[in-house]
């Protein structure tokens, strides 16, 4: 049975990246999309080319959920639960920038509180859910095991060692760089960036890791009104690596974590900047 990923935010950009590794390392995904039900289409069918390149099969489904909305993280979470009857995976992706760019002085309440409701309350939220649903599936395998009477020496493979589920968040260096023409996305970011060490805390008695990454300066739709600005500051130095990042470069680092390749950490951030977090004289 493949492993199965609910990626928010999965049809473009950073989230399609992440689908296309997951992809080729054979799990089933839950692509969610907010409205672009045809850029997700797209992307279901991207992964199961990706899939069979790799030599793999799986499944990739699309689903529509505004995950600023209590119903919609609770129908996504049951859709995962009826397609695939298991979650080892929650990449929280899905974000929103302003729809323009204001300096503080002048910013609204109402992009704020946009901001702050896509941004910080869905993925919150969404992981109270999943991190639930995941407890019980932990359990239930441990008392799978229990019942076989394995006894702890043994090492043939078990339910225990088949769900070893993980929770990624995907933030930004905008947690903490201040951009005081977009400060109400600096502030969900840097409150986001949070969610990490809390439920990393929370959750590490039942065997669930949590991680955050940073993505930097990405090529995306929406960093495209702005590239002209980055081509000469990446040229002039700013980021160490002097490049942009690639969706696929954020996707290569959730799969490193898919693969179980940092089985002894939780509440780690993963900076995938080209480098940009460096102080250097």
């Amino acid at each position: 049975m493949n492993r199965v990923a609910l990626i928010t935010g999965a049809s473009r950009g950073i989230g399609r990246g992440i689908a296309l590794e997951l992809a080729a390392l054979g799990y089933d995904l839950v692509l969610n999309y907010a409205g672009n039900e045809a850029a997700a289409v797209q992307t279901a069918a991207d992964c199961l080319a990706a899939a069979r390149a790799a030599g793999t099969t799986l499944r990739a489904e699309p689903c529509q959920a505004d995950i600023s909305k209590t119903a919609d993280r609770q129908r996504l979470i049951e859709f995962t639960r009826q397609a695939f009857g298991r979650l080892d995976l929650l990449v929280n992706n899905a974000g929103v920038a302003p729809t323009a760019r204001a300096d503080i002085l002048e910013a609204t309440e109402e992009s704020f509180d946009r901001l702050i409701a896509v941004n910080v309350k869905g993925p919150y939220f969404l992981t109270q859910l999943a991190a639930k649903w995941m407890i019980e599936q932990s359990e239930a395998a441990g008392a799978a095991d229990d019942q076989a009477g394995k006894p702890a020496e043994e090492h043939a493979p078990s339910r225990r060692d088949d769900y070893r589920p993980k929770i990624v968040t995907i933030s930004s260096i905008s947690a903490y760089t201040a951009s005081t023409n977009r400060g109400d996305y600096c502030v969900s970011k840097a409150a986001l960036s949070m969610l990490t060490p809390l439920y990393a805390a929370r959750l590490a008695g039942h065997g669930i890791r949590v991680y955050e990454i940073r993505p930097g300066i990405v090529a995306t739709d929406m960093t495209e009104p702005v590239k002209q600005k980055y081509d000469a500051l990446i040229a002039g130095g700013l980021t160490p690596i002097r490049r942009w990042g690639l969706p696929q470069d954020v996707g290569k680092a959730v799969a490193a974590i898919a693969l179980d390749l940092l089985p002894f950490s939780t509440g780690e951030v993963l900076n995938v900047d080209g480098g940009f977090h460096l102080r250097v004289l």
